[in-house]
Protein backbone atom coordinates (compact mmCIF):
# COMPACT_ATOMS: atom_id res chain seq x y z
CA UNK A 1 0.00 0.00 0.00
CA UNK A 2 1.07 3.82 0.29
CA UNK A 3 -0.33 7.03 -0.57
CA UNK A 4 1.30 9.85 -1.88
CA UNK A 5 -0.32 13.00 0.03
CA UNK A 6 1.21 13.61 3.38
CA UNK A 7 -2.51 14.64 4.81
CA UNK A 8 -3.30 10.19 4.13
CA UNK A 9 -1.88 7.31 5.54
CA UNK A 10 -2.36 3.48 5.12
CA UNK A 11 -5.01 3.50 8.04
CA UNK A 12 -7.25 5.21 5.52
CA UNK A 13 -6.98 2.44 2.86
CA UNK A 14 -7.14 -0.09 5.41
CA UNK A 15 -10.35 0.97 6.44
CA UNK A 16 -11.66 1.85 3.11
CA UNK A 17 -10.55 -1.65 2.08
CA UNK A 18 -13.04 -2.84 5.10
CA UNK A 19 -16.28 -1.44 3.11
CA UNK A 20 -15.22 -2.51 0.11
CA UNK A 21 -14.86 -5.76 1.83
CA UNK A 22 -17.75 -6.50 3.55
CA UNK A 23 -19.82 -5.17 0.22
CA UNK A 24 -19.95 -1.74 0.27
CA UNK A 25 -22.39 -0.93 2.46
CA UNK A 26 -24.11 2.67 2.97
CA UNK A 27 -24.39 4.36 6.48
CA UNK A 28 -27.59 2.67 6.68
CA UNK A 29 -26.11 -0.67 6.77
CA UNK A 30 -22.86 -0.45 7.67
CA UNK A 31 -21.13 0.18 10.69
CA UNK A 32 -17.74 2.92 9.91
CA UNK A 33 -20.50 5.77 10.67
CA UNK A 34 -21.28 4.33 13.99
CA UNK A 35 -16.89 4.16 14.28
CA UNK A 36 -16.30 7.78 13.35
CA UNK A 37 -19.46 9.04 15.47
CA UNK A 38 -18.10 7.08 18.52
CA UNK A 39 -14.34 7.91 18.30
CA UNK A 40 -15.08 11.47 17.37
CA UNK A 41 -17.70 11.74 20.66
CA UNK A 42 -15.25 10.36 22.31
CA UNK A 43 -12.50 12.88 21.34
CA UNK A 44 -14.69 15.62 22.22
CA UNK A 45 -16.01 14.29 25.19
CA UNK A 46 -19.62 14.36 24.53
CA UNK A 47 -22.73 11.58 24.49
CA UNK A 48 -23.62 11.83 20.85
CA UNK A 49 -21.99 12.44 17.22
CA UNK A 50 -23.95 12.14 14.28
CA UNK A 51 -21.87 12.21 10.79
CA UNK A 52 -23.42 14.36 7.97
CA UNK A 53 -23.05 15.00 4.12
CA UNK A 54 -21.32 18.44 4.63
CA UNK A 55 -20.86 20.72 7.10
CA UNK A 56 -23.91 22.91 5.63
CA UNK A 57 -26.60 19.92 6.23
CA UNK A 58 -25.13 19.65 9.83
CA UNK A 59 -26.37 23.11 10.62
CA UNK A 60 -29.43 22.59 8.58
CA UNK A 61 -29.91 19.52 11.21
CA UNK A 62 -29.14 21.92 13.99
CA UNK A 63 -31.85 24.53 13.39
CA UNK A 64 -34.53 21.76 12.52
CA UNK A 65 -33.85 19.69 15.88
CA UNK A 66 -33.84 22.93 17.67
CA UNK A 67 -37.87 23.58 16.23
CA UNK A 68 -36.27 26.76 14.37
CA UNK A 69 -39.01 27.68 11.45
CA UNK A 70 -41.43 30.26 9.45
CA UNK A 71 -41.04 33.51 11.17
CA UNK A 72 -38.48 32.92 13.54
CA UNK A 73 -35.17 34.68 13.69
CA UNK A 74 -31.90 33.33 13.55
CA UNK A 75 -28.04 35.67 14.63
CA UNK A 76 -25.45 34.71 12.36
CA UNK A 77 -21.92 36.99 11.83
CA UNK A 78 -21.97 38.98 9.45
CA UNK A 79 -18.80 37.52 8.27
CA UNK A 80 -18.66 34.05 7.39
CA UNK A 81 -19.23 31.71 5.15
CA UNK A 82 -22.73 31.87 3.03
CA UNK A 83 -24.19 28.43 4.59
CA UNK A 84 -24.33 29.80 7.77
CA UNK A 85 -26.95 32.34 6.88
CA UNK A 86 -28.49 30.37 3.99
CA UNK A 87 -29.40 27.03 6.21
CA UNK A 88 -31.24 29.38 8.06
CA UNK A 89 -33.10 30.47 4.78
CA UNK A 90 -33.99 26.59 4.18
CA UNK A 91 -36.11 26.35 7.49
CA UNK A 92 -38.20 29.38 6.16
CA UNK A 93 -36.42 31.53 9.02
CA UNK A 94 -34.88 35.17 8.39
CA UNK A 95 -31.27 35.47 9.35
CA UNK A 96 -30.29 38.61 11.55
CA UNK A 97 -26.47 40.06 10.72
CA UNK A 98 -24.58 40.75 13.71
CA UNK A 99 -21.39 42.57 13.41
CA UNK A 100 -18.32 41.26 14.28
CA UNK A 101 -15.37 42.43 16.60
CA UNK A 102 -12.39 44.15 15.28
CA UNK A 103 -9.47 42.27 16.84
CA UNK A 104 -10.86 38.53 16.88
CA UNK A 105 -12.82 39.02 13.77
CA UNK A 106 -15.81 36.67 15.38
CA UNK A 107 -19.01 37.96 16.23
CA UNK A 108 -19.71 40.79 18.70
CA UNK A 109 -21.34 39.88 21.50
CA UNK A 110 -22.52 43.05 22.39
CA UNK A 111 -24.27 43.45 18.56
CA UNK A 112 -25.89 40.13 19.66
CA UNK A 113 -27.36 41.34 22.55
CA UNK A 114 -28.89 44.42 20.38
CA UNK A 115 -29.74 42.33 17.68
CA UNK A 116 -32.12 39.40 19.98
CA UNK A 117 -35.78 40.41 19.47
CA UNK A 118 -39.40 38.25 20.60
CA UNK A 119 -38.59 36.61 17.26
CA UNK A 120 -35.14 35.32 17.92
CA UNK A 121 -34.92 31.74 18.40
CA UNK A 122 -30.93 31.09 17.97
CA UNK A 123 -28.00 31.86 17.29
CA UNK A 124 -24.84 30.82 15.34
CA UNK A 125 -21.92 31.56 16.63
CA UNK A 126 -18.84 31.01 14.20
CA UNK A 127 -15.23 30.09 15.00
CA UNK A 128 -13.49 31.92 12.36
CA UNK A 129 -10.13 31.18 11.22
CA UNK A 130 -9.93 28.46 13.63
CA UNK A 131 -10.32 30.88 17.08
CA UNK A 132 -13.40 29.56 18.98
CA UNK A 133 -16.30 32.41 19.40
CA UNK A 134 -16.48 34.33 22.62
CA UNK A 135 -18.87 31.30 23.98
CA UNK A 136 -19.07 32.99 27.58
CA UNK A 137 -21.53 35.98 26.95
CA UNK A 138 -23.18 34.21 23.96
CA UNK A 139 -23.84 31.44 26.34
CA UNK A 140 -25.44 33.83 29.00
CA UNK A 141 -27.59 35.82 26.03
CA UNK A 142 -29.35 32.06 25.50
CA UNK A 143 -30.13 31.29 28.89
CA UNK A 144 -31.75 34.85 29.53
CA UNK A 145 -33.88 34.44 26.52
CA UNK A 146 -34.28 30.64 25.83
CA UNK A 147 -32.45 30.51 22.57
CA UNK A 148 -30.51 27.27 21.38
CA UNK A 149 -26.85 27.93 20.51
CA UNK A 150 -24.89 26.34 17.44
CA UNK A 151 -21.37 26.39 16.99
CA UNK A 152 -20.23 26.80 13.70
CA UNK A 153 -17.07 24.97 14.20
CA UNK A 154 -15.68 24.25 10.41
CA UNK A 155 -13.08 25.91 10.94
CA UNK A 156 -11.76 25.19 14.59
CA UNK A 157 -11.12 21.80 15.18
CA UNK A 158 -9.70 21.67 18.84
CA UNK A 159 -9.87 25.68 19.58
CA UNK A 160 -10.13 25.99 23.11
CA UNK A 161 -11.65 28.73 25.71
CA UNK A 162 -10.55 28.00 29.37
CA UNK A 163 -9.77 24.45 28.53
CA UNK A 164 -13.16 23.78 26.91
CA UNK A 165 -13.38 22.51 23.17
CA UNK A 166 -14.92 24.71 20.69
CA UNK A 167 -18.00 22.94 19.92
CA UNK A 168 -18.63 21.22 23.42
CA UNK A 169 -20.06 24.91 25.20
CA UNK A 170 -22.97 25.49 22.74
CA UNK A 171 -26.12 23.34 22.74
CA UNK A 172 -24.64 21.42 19.35
CA UNK A 173 -21.34 22.11 17.51
CA UNK A 174 -21.10 21.79 13.71
CA UNK A 175 -17.70 20.92 11.70
CA UNK A 176 -16.76 20.62 8.13
CA UNK A 177 -14.69 17.66 6.61
CA UNK A 178 -14.54 19.52 3.51
CA UNK A 179 -10.94 18.82 2.25
CA UNK A 180 -9.41 22.05 3.09
CA UNK A 181 -10.32 21.55 7.02
CA UNK A 182 -8.30 20.09 9.83
CA UNK A 183 -9.09 16.69 9.10
CA UNK A 184 -11.14 15.67 5.75
CA UNK A 185 -13.08 13.43 4.04
CA UNK A 186 -13.20 15.17 1.06
CA UNK A 187 -16.65 16.55 1.62
CA UNK A 188 -18.68 15.65 5.19
CA UNK A 189 -19.12 16.81 8.32
CA UNK A 190 -20.49 16.20 11.61
CA UNK A 191 -22.35 17.32 14.69
CA UNK A 192 -21.93 17.08 18.57
CA UNK A 193 -24.60 17.42 21.16
CA UNK A 194 -25.04 15.83 24.95
CA UNK A 195 -28.47 16.52 24.56
CA UNK A 196 -30.10 13.33 23.84
CA UNK A 197 -33.84 15.04 22.41
CA UNK A 198 -31.66 17.46 20.25
CA UNK A 199 -29.31 13.98 18.93
CA UNK A 200 -32.28 12.44 17.91
CA UNK A 201 -33.80 15.28 16.27
CA UNK A 202 -30.47 15.93 14.29
CA UNK A 203 -30.47 12.24 13.24
CA UNK A 204 -34.37 11.52 12.08
CA UNK A 205 -33.90 15.37 10.37
CA UNK A 206 -30.81 13.78 8.57
CA UNK A 207 -31.84 9.89 7.49
CA UNK A 208 -35.47 11.11 5.90
CA UNK A 209 -37.30 11.07 9.39
CA UNK A 210 -37.07 6.63 9.58
CA UNK A 211 -38.97 5.14 12.21
CA UNK A 212 -36.28 3.12 13.56
CA UNK A 213 -33.44 6.18 14.23
CA UNK A 214 -32.26 6.47 18.04
CA UNK A 215 -30.21 9.36 18.93
CA UNK A 216 -27.32 6.88 19.27
CA UNK A 217 -27.92 5.09 15.49
CA UNK A 218 -28.36 5.77 11.91
CA UNK A 219 -28.93 2.25 10.66
CA UNK A 220 -32.49 1.51 9.76
CA UNK A 221 -32.02 -1.69 8.31
CA UNK A 222 -31.18 -3.29 11.06
CA UNK A 223 -34.43 -5.20 12.55
CA UNK A 224 -34.91 -6.87 8.69
CA UNK A 225 -38.42 -8.51 8.96
CA UNK A 226 -39.91 -5.19 10.43
CA UNK A 227 -38.24 -3.65 7.26
CA UNK A 228 -39.50 -5.73 4.61
CA UNK A 229 -43.39 -5.85 5.73
CA UNK A 230 -45.69 -4.07 3.44
CA UNK A 231 -47.22 -2.89 6.49
CA UNK A 232 -44.58 -1.21 7.88
CA UNK A 233 -44.47 2.35 8.43
CA UNK A 234 -41.43 3.86 7.72
CA UNK A 235 -41.01 8.12 7.74
CA UNK A 236 -42.37 9.55 11.36
CA UNK A 237 -40.73 12.78 11.03
CA UNK A 238 -39.94 15.14 7.64
CA UNK A 239 -36.29 14.56 7.15
CA UNK A 240 -33.39 15.13 4.54
CA UNK A 241 -31.01 12.61 2.81
CA UNK A 242 -28.06 14.10 4.47
CA UNK A 243 -26.04 10.90 5.24
CA UNK A 244 -22.29 10.06 5.05
CA UNK A 245 -21.15 7.34 2.86
CA UNK A 246 -19.21 4.99 4.45
CA UNK A 247 -16.07 4.84 2.58
CA UNK A 248 -15.45 9.01 3.43
CA UNK A 249 -16.42 7.47 7.21
CA UNK A 250 -13.61 5.11 6.99
CA UNK A 251 -11.44 8.30 5.35
CA UNK A 252 -12.65 10.36 8.31
CA UNK A 253 -11.78 7.56 10.96
CA UNK A 254 -8.33 7.32 9.57
CA UNK A 255 -7.81 10.82 10.18
CA UNK A 256 -9.42 11.48 13.66
CA UNK A 257 -6.74 9.22 14.73
CA UNK A 258 -4.39 12.07 13.56
CA UNK A 259 -5.90 15.18 13.58
CA UNK A 260 -4.02 16.58 17.47
CA UNK A 261 -0.76 16.27 14.93
CA UNK A 262 -2.98 18.16 12.10
CA UNK A 263 -3.63 20.82 14.41
CA UNK A 264 -0.30 21.34 16.15
CA UNK A 265 1.47 21.44 12.93
CA UNK A 266 -1.26 24.28 11.63
CA UNK A 267 -0.30 26.34 15.24
CA UNK A 268 3.58 25.60 14.08
CA UNK A 269 3.07 27.32 10.99
CA UNK A 270 1.41 30.03 12.72
CA UNK A 271 3.83 31.05 14.82
CA UNK A 272 6.28 31.13 11.59
CA UNK A 273 4.17 33.67 10.09
CA UNK A 274 3.88 36.24 13.70
CA UNK A 275 7.81 35.68 13.67
CA UNK A 276 7.56 37.17 10.19
CA UNK A 277 5.58 39.87 10.55
CA UNK A 278 6.72 41.16 14.39
CA UNK A 279 7.50 44.61 14.07
CA UNK A 280 5.40 45.13 11.34
CA UNK A 281 2.80 47.30 11.95
CA UNK A 282 0.42 47.88 9.53
CA UNK A 283 0.23 43.67 9.18
CA UNK A 284 -2.33 42.98 12.27
CA UNK A 285 -2.76 39.72 13.55
CA UNK A 286 -6.10 38.39 14.55
CA UNK A 287 -6.31 38.76 17.98
CA UNK A 288 -5.98 35.76 20.76
CA UNK A 289 -7.92 36.59 23.73
CA UNK A 290 -6.75 35.33 27.33
CA UNK A 291 -7.47 31.85 27.82
CA UNK A 292 -8.32 30.80 24.11
CA UNK A 293 -6.00 28.75 21.86
CA UNK A 294 -6.11 29.01 18.39
CA UNK A 295 -6.29 26.24 15.73
CA UNK A 296 -5.68 28.20 12.81
CA UNK A 297 -7.46 26.83 10.11
CA UNK A 298 -5.75 29.66 8.54
CA UNK A 299 -3.41 32.50 9.31
CA UNK A 300 -5.71 35.78 9.32
CA UNK A 301 -4.01 39.25 9.67
CA UNK A 302 -5.81 42.94 9.04
CA UNK A 303 -3.79 44.47 6.13
CA UNK A 304 -3.29 48.48 6.82
CA UNK A 305 -0.49 48.60 3.55
CA UNK A 306 -2.63 50.86 1.45
CA UNK A 307 -2.30 53.86 4.32
CA UNK A 308 0.77 53.29 5.86
CA UNK A 309 2.97 52.37 2.70
CA UNK A 310 0.09 53.56 -0.14
CA UNK A 311 0.45 50.29 -1.53
CA UNK A 312 -2.80 48.92 -2.20
CA UNK A 313 -4.12 45.12 -0.82
CA UNK A 314 -3.43 43.57 -4.72
CA UNK A 315 0.02 44.90 -5.03
CA UNK A 316 1.32 43.54 -1.72
CA UNK A 317 -0.20 40.28 -2.85
CA UNK A 318 1.46 39.88 -5.98
CA UNK A 319 4.61 40.88 -4.60
CA UNK A 320 4.45 38.19 -1.94
CA UNK A 321 4.09 35.99 -5.14
CA UNK A 322 6.81 37.53 -6.47
CA UNK A 323 9.24 37.14 -3.79
CA UNK A 324 8.09 33.00 -3.28
CA UNK A 325 5.09 33.09 -1.81
CA UNK A 326 1.90 31.37 -3.12
CA UNK A 327 -0.66 33.87 -2.35
CA UNK A 328 -3.20 35.33 0.29
CA UNK A 329 -7.00 34.51 0.76
CA UNK A 330 -9.25 37.14 0.58
CA UNK A 331 -12.34 37.06 2.79
CA UNK A 332 -15.63 35.96 1.68
CA UNK A 333 -17.86 39.04 1.03
CA UNK A 334 -20.34 40.30 3.84
CA UNK A 335 -22.89 37.86 3.54
CA UNK A 336 -25.56 39.94 3.02
CA UNK A 337 -23.56 42.16 0.73
CA UNK A 338 -23.70 38.94 -2.11
CA UNK A 339 -26.09 39.69 -4.86
CA UNK A 340 -28.31 36.79 -3.74
CA UNK A 341 -28.73 38.12 -0.11
CA UNK A 342 -29.21 41.41 -1.68
CA UNK A 343 -31.73 41.11 -3.73
CA UNK A 344 -33.62 38.39 -1.61
CA UNK A 345 -33.75 35.51 -4.99
CA UNK A 346 -34.57 32.76 -2.88
CA UNK A 347 -37.87 31.18 -2.73
CA UNK A 348 -40.88 32.77 -4.44
CA UNK A 349 -40.83 36.58 -3.83
CA UNK A 350 -38.28 36.85 -1.20
CA UNK A 351 -39.61 33.96 0.91
CA UNK A 352 -39.38 33.82 4.18
CA UNK A 353 -37.84 37.41 4.25
CA UNK A 354 -40.63 38.75 2.61
CA UNK A 355 -43.82 36.59 3.63
CA UNK A 356 -47.21 36.94 5.71
CA UNK A 357 -45.64 34.44 7.93
CA UNK A 358 -42.66 36.91 9.04
CA UNK A 359 -43.93 39.12 11.41
CA UNK A 360 -41.08 41.42 11.83
CA UNK A 361 -40.27 44.68 10.58
CA UNK A 362 -39.41 45.10 6.81
CA UNK A 363 -35.52 43.59 6.42
CA UNK A 364 -33.50 45.92 4.18
CA UNK A 365 -29.75 44.66 3.50
CA UNK A 366 -27.12 46.54 2.42
CA UNK A 367 -24.05 48.86 3.14
CA UNK A 368 -23.75 50.00 6.89
CA UNK A 369 -25.67 47.25 8.44
CA UNK A 370 -22.84 45.81 10.02
CA UNK A 371 -19.87 48.22 9.51
CA UNK A 372 -17.23 46.68 11.47
CA UNK A 373 -17.43 43.45 9.29
CA UNK A 374 -17.70 46.35 6.28
CA UNK A 375 -14.55 47.59 6.83
CA UNK A 376 -12.29 45.25 7.39
CA UNK A 377 -12.97 42.42 5.23
CA UNK A 378 -11.43 44.06 1.96
CA UNK A 379 -8.41 44.26 4.61
CA UNK A 380 -8.26 40.49 5.73
CA UNK A 381 -5.44 38.60 4.20
CA UNK A 382 -5.46 34.86 5.08
CA UNK A 383 -2.13 32.65 4.54
CA UNK A 384 -2.41 29.05 4.28
CA UNK A 385 -1.22 26.72 7.28
CA UNK A 386 -1.67 23.76 5.42
CA UNK A 387 1.76 22.73 4.31
CA UNK A 388 2.89 19.17 5.01
CA UNK A 389 5.95 20.10 6.70
CA UNK A 390 7.33 23.07 8.61
CA UNK A 391 10.20 23.49 5.66
CA UNK A 392 8.03 24.24 3.01
CA UNK A 393 5.96 26.85 5.65
CA UNK A 394 9.62 28.64 6.95
CA UNK A 395 9.92 29.17 2.80
CA UNK A 396 6.68 30.94 2.38
CA UNK A 397 7.34 32.97 5.76
CA UNK A 398 10.71 34.11 4.78
CA UNK A 399 9.06 35.20 1.36
CA UNK A 400 6.57 37.37 3.33
CA UNK A 401 9.21 38.77 5.76
CA UNK A 402 11.28 39.25 2.34
CA UNK A 403 7.57 41.10 0.92
CA UNK A 404 8.12 43.73 4.12
CA UNK A 405 11.22 44.04 3.84
CA UNK A 406 11.07 45.22 0.19
CA UNK A 407 8.40 47.73 1.53
CA UNK A 408 10.44 49.00 3.97
CA UNK A 409 11.66 52.31 2.26
CA UNK A 410 8.21 53.55 1.80
CA UNK A 411 7.29 55.10 4.99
Amino acid sequence: MGTKSWRFGDEELVYIKEVLDSGFGSSTTGNMNQRLEAAFAERFGVRYAITHANGTATMHSCLAAAGVGPGDEVIVPALTVISTGSVVLQQNAVPVFADIRPDTFNIDPADVARKITPRTRAIIPVGLYGLPADMDPIMALARQHRLTVIEDNAQCFLGTIGGRIAGTIGHMGSFSFENSKHMTTGDGGIVITDDEALAKGIRKFHGLGYSTIEATDGRVRLRIDDFQNPRFLRHDAFGWNYRLPEVAAAVGLAQLARLDQYVAKRQAIARLYLEAIAGCDYLIPQAQPDGFVNSYFTFAMIYEGEAAIGVPWADFRHKYIELGGDGFYAAWQVVYMEPVMREMAFYGSGCPVRCPLYAGPPVEWGPGLCPVAEGLQPKLMQLKTNYGDLETAQQKADALRRTIRCYAGKR
